[in-house]
Formats: C-alpha cells, sequence, structure tokens
C-alpha cells in the first residue's frame, strides 16, 4: 500500500499509463512532487516531472500529448498563483476535448476560509474548463475521488482536476485504490427513422455538399465513398482538414475566416448541404437555410442545430452513419455540380493561394514562401503544431496533411502562444518523430521562456517563426472593421540570437534566396532548431468570400491611416496584397 495520499496519488496515475506531469515544483505540491521523484521516473516504471517555466505551458504541453496520444496527460500547479496559471492552458485542453489531469495544490487545510497567504478557491475556479472538479480532504476520500477524475478526464473526454491541500498530500494513506481498466471507444449508432428521413431527403435533393469537421476522424474513407455515391463536394472546417482533405478527389478546400478555394461557393450553391462532424461555429460562413437544407450528423447530440437551423439533424457516429445512409440513398447520376465545383476550386487554387506562393524573390520574405518550403521539407509523419493568428493561417492552407501527419493548434479556444508548448509536449510524446513549430514573434514572446524547457531536455523540436514586428491577424481584424492598425507593432527582436544563447541550433533568415538551405539544416540538425524568418509584416490573410462590409472597412482604415501620415504604410499594404483580391 502507498505511504502517503501523494504516493498512491502518483501510485493511481502509473496504473493508468501517465508518463509525466508537467509543471513547476514548490511550496503545498512538494508532497506530491517528491512522491513523483521517489516513483525511480519513467524509465524504471514511475513518472518522469517535466520542468516548465510557466504552468500556463504545462497545461498546454498535457493538452498535446492527451490530443495526439488519446491518452490520458497531467500537469500541476502549486497554491494560488501556481494552479492559477493552469487556468488558460486548461480551457484550451477542455474545449479540444483532450483527456487531461490537473493537480491543483492548495494551502493548508487548517488555514482555507482565513484569507491565507496565497489562498484561492481552485474548487470554485476550475469548474468552468473542467468536467469534473473535487477537493480531497481525507485520506479515505481520496482513492475515489482520483478515479473518479480519472474516469471523467478520458470518457468526456476533456479536463478533470484535483484539488489537494497541501498537508493533506502528506496524511497516510488509508486504503487500496481501484485499478483503472481502460476500454476500447464505443460506436453510437443512429436512430433508423432519423436516417430514413434524411436518406429521403437526400433522394429529393439535385445536389448535395458535404462540409466535414473533426468529427470524421477514423471515417475517412466513408466520406469519400459517400461523396462519390452523390457526387458531392467536400469541404472541411480547419479541425477537419487533417482527417479529411488528404486522398480526396472530391476536396474543395475549407470556408470560415482562413478558408480558401470552393468550399464557401460550394456549401452555399448546393440544394442540401451536410454537416458531418463538424460544430463549426461561424454562422456567417454557412448558408441561408431558407435557400439551403441543412442536415448534420455528430456524436454530441448538444452540437445539433446549435449553429443554424438544422432540418435534418442525426445523432451518431460519422462511420455508422453513413454506412447506413449508403444502403438507403439512391447514387446521383449528374456530376455536373460537382464538377463545376472542383473546376471553381482549382482555378480559386491558381489564381488566389496559389500565387502566394510566386514570390521567391520578394524582400522583406512573403510568409506564404515560407510555409510552402516548410511543408516541402518536413516529413510524412510529421507533427505540426501552429500559433493562433496569422501562423494558423499560413499552415491551414499550406501545409499538406496526409495519413500520419498531425495538425494541432488552440483551433477552438483561440489561445496565443499555444505552438512552441504543444510542439514540447508532442515532442515528449513521440520522442522519434519530426515536430514543427510554425509560431508567431507574437505568440513565441509570450511564452519565450519554453524554449529553456526544450533546450533542458534536449528536444529535437524545430522551430520556425514567421517574425513580421506585428500581430499581424489584429491588424486584419481592425482594418477590415475600418480601423486604422494600433498597438499591434513591436521593436524588431532577433529570437534566433536568443535560442542560440540558450543552446539552439538557430539561424535569422531575411534574404528569401537563404531560406531553403536554413530550413534544411534545420530538419537535419540533432536537437532543438529555430529558425527565424523575416517576414512580410503587411502580407495579410484574406477569406474565400470578401464582403462589401469588408472592403468598405478595408478602405475607411486605409483613408484613416492616409490621414494620419501614413501615406506610405497604405500604399505598401495595398502592393503587399491587391494583386491577391480574388478576380483582380
Amino acid at each position: 500500500m502507498a505511504r502517503t495520499i501523494a504516493d498512491q496519488l502518483v501510485a493511481q496515475l502509473i496504473d493508468a499509463g501517465v508518463d509525466h506531469i508537467y509543471g513547476i515544483v514548490g511550496d503545498s505540491l512538494n508532497p506530491v512532487v517528491d512522491a513523483v521523484r521517489r516513483s525511480g521516473g519513467k524509465a524504471k516504471g514511475g513518472i518522469d516531472w517535466i520542468h516548465v517555466r510557466h504552468e500556463e505551458s504545462a497545461a498546454l504541453m498535457a493538452a498535446a500529448e492527451a490530443q495526439l496520444t488519446g491518452r490520458l496527460a497531467v500537469c500541476a500547479g502549486s497554491c494560488g498563483p501556481g494552479n492559477l496559471h493552469l487556468i488558460n492552458g486548461l480551457f484550451d485542453a477542455h474545449r479540444s476535448g483532450a483527456p487531461v489531469l490537473a493537480i491543483a495544490s492548495h494551502i493548508p487545510s487548517a488555514q482555507i476560509g482565513s484569507a491565507y497567504f496565497q489562498e484561492t478557491h481552485p474548487e470554485r475556479l476550475f469548474v468552468e474548463c473542467s468536467n469534473y472538479c473535487e477537493q480531497i480532504m481525507t485520506a479515505v476520500q481520496s482513492p475515489r475521488v482520483v478515479n473518479s477524475a480519472l474516469r471523467h478526464a478520458i470518457t468526456g473526454p476533456g479536463v478533470a482536476v484535483v484539488v489537494l491541500p497541501g498537508d493533506v498530500a502528506g496524511f497516510d494513506a488509508s486504503a487500496s485504490f481501484p485499478s483503472l481498466v481502460p476500454t476500447g471507444p464505443a460506436t453510437l449508432m443512429p436512430n433508423d427513422a432519423d436516417v430514413r428521413r434524411l436518406a429521403e431527403e437526400i433522394d429529393a435533393a439535385k445536389t448535395v455538399a458535404i462540409f466535414a469537421g473533426a468529427g470524421v476522424e477514423g471515417a475517412h474513407d466513408e466520406v469519400i465513398a459517400f461523396a462519390e455515391l452523390l457526387k458531392a463536394p467536400i469541404g472541411h472546417s480547419l479541425r477537419g482538414k487533417q482527417w479529411i482533405q488528404y486522398d480526396n478527389p472530391f476536396d474543395v478546400g475549407m470556408t470560415g475566416l482562413l478558408g480558401y478555394g470552393a468550399a464557401h461557393a460550394g456549401i452555399h450553391d448546393a440544394d442540401l448541404l451536410m454537416l458531418v462532424g463538424t460544430d463549426f461555429p461561424y454562422e456567417q460562413f454557412l448558408p441561408d437555410t431558407g435557400k439551403v437544407v441543412i442536415a448534420q450528423i455528430d456524436t454530441d447530440a448538444a452540437h445539433l442545430g446549435r449553429r443554424v437551423n438544422v432540418a435534418h439533424p442525426v445523432h451518431g457516429d460519422v462511420r455508422a452513419t453513413l454506412d447506413r445512409l449508403t444502403s438507403l440513398v439512391k447514387p446521383k447520376k449528374s456530376s455536373a455540380f460537382l464538377d463545376r465545383t472542383l473546376k471553381k476550386h482549382r482555378k480559386l487554387l491558381d489564381s488566389v493561394v496559389g500565387t502566394y506562393t510566386d514570390v521567391s524573390e520578394t524582400t522583406p520574405i512573403h510568409p506564404e514562401y515560407a510555409i510552402s518550403l516548410i511543408d516541402e521539407a518536413a516529413a510524412d509523419d510529421a507533427v505540426f503544431t501552429a500559433d493562433t493568428g496569422m501562423g494558423n493561417v499560413w499552415q491551414a492552407r499550406y501545409v499538406t496533411p496526409g495519413p500520419d501527419r498531425r495538425i494541432i493548434g488552440s483551433f477552438i479556444h483561440g489561445s496565443m502562444a499555444n505552438a512552441l508548448p504543444h510542439a514540447i509536449g508532442a515532442q515528449l510524446a513521440y520522442p522519434e518523430r519530426q515536430v514543427v513549430a510554425i509560431a508567431g514573434d507574437g505568440g513565441l514572446s509570450m511564452l519565450l521562456g519554453e524554449l529553456i524547457t526544450a533546450a533542458a531536455y534536449e528536444l529535437p523540436i524545430k522551430v520556425f517563426v514567421f517574425n513580421n514586428s506585428t500581430l499581424g491577424l489584429v491588424k486584419l481584424e481592425m482594418l477590415v472593421d475600418g480601423f486604422p492598425s494600433f498597438g499591434v507593432d513591436v521593436p524588431a527582436v532577433d529570437y534566433a540570437g536568443i535560442a542560440e544563447a540558450i543552446g539552439f541550433h538557430a539561424v535569422r533568415v531575411e534574404d528569401p534566396h537563404a531560406l531553403n538551405d536554413a530550413v534544411s539544416a534545420a530538419f537535419t540538425h540533432d536537437g532543438p532548431a529555430l529558425v527565424d524568418i523575416v517576414t512580410d509584416p503587411r502580407a495579410l490573410s484574406l477569406p474565400p468570400a470578401i464582403t462589401g462590409e469588408q472592403v468598405k472597412g478595408f478602405a475607411l482604415a486605409m483613408s484613416k491611416t492616409v490621414l494620419h501620415g501614413g501615406a506610405a504604410e497604405a500604399v505598401a499594404m495595398a502592393r503587399s496584397n491587391i494583386r491577391h483580391l480574388p478576380g483582380l
């Protein structure tokens, strides 16, 4: 039997298959940390403690490990400020459906409620970013609470939080703990009447389009076969990209703020739109339900119809639902709609997205050119992480997915600074795989200290910094809303110099002719590497469908910029972007 509650907690984590705990040691957390030390580390059948520089990073690292492996990952924070720092990363993990356990240590139990030093109420604070949050106060209670937390995190999936006062962690353990026996994933079968109604609507529709999200994971071939049966183009969300875009002859790109290609046209021009495994939140990019009939398939019934009016909701597993629909629907004979949409997609790729990469001679370096080189050089089974912001735009448009590639980011929570800690968690989860972080200078600077973590553990992550000395996506948001950019620019920083001082192989690239060699050298280096790419701060992303209001807002912002003495800035921005506007 474990000696203390802390020992018992660690034993339960080992039993659950946990390899790492990410966090910062100290104060009320020390009994747990010492139990980790006495476990002997992963090499001896115990747990490794991963010393990070910020607890937010600890939660993001755990989130990455959990998302990529599907297994439980753990982070921890000491009382008060320590565990408070976890919250942003835990929100990201929870909203991403990552099975993460957070250990939130607490002040001495006798002091709770007395406004003690560093006192907070973590059992209240973490409720919104977790499936389960309970405080341990007795030895008898402890194994039950920990077991429940583990099960809630795994089966949610999402975040579970155990709040543990430091003195309670040192109590003698009084009982054995229940073993955590894993189970395989279940299949949710749809209601047959719902499927039959949808099949009738599909047969009645002249044209059908599919919009696929992350819920199509594991059903790639079934979705492709179903699209072939219906002669349906397939658009996808950002989170759906890695699961459906590869080996897909019906792909028409992505819609939304980061979108490209003919997905927007495809889902608006069909008679029937099928939302398959997606809870796409931007209703302004979805069609008018008075003009297009919408169906939706999802394993979470709460997702059905919460964005737009869905005429045919089906609560069920994507693969199981499509298998049943395939047996019921009649094949579509005409491929005219599909052919027309695919033709438009190819044209848009050539005239808009494709032209972004024809700038190999341009200084400052165009970010589209840089991401194209990185994509070509990366391994087929690489794990990509991307910062929220323009880095996310470039990976969404230019990183080529494949059956063995993974792409993760803060796609639902939208937190800055996620790329570097996500990459560290990914590399610890998969030591032998290539891990590529697409970092913005804004995001990297926010959690810059985690470069030290990567160097300390000699992790061979490859960090590519798109360094434009500005918050590019925020600048674009301001412009389309009619505001001149303000407060988004920062002084130029040599991130390669910083990384080299820490122990990275690092190079700063300002000449596009030197970029290919720099990228190749980073990938071949046996250790952490960083390429600081000085990119054009005026290169903006443009959505696939540009509204009159956006054009008006951009023009208004440019007018304000000129009136305030920024004529040169306005001209330079126009030169960087105007040729990429669709139709120009």
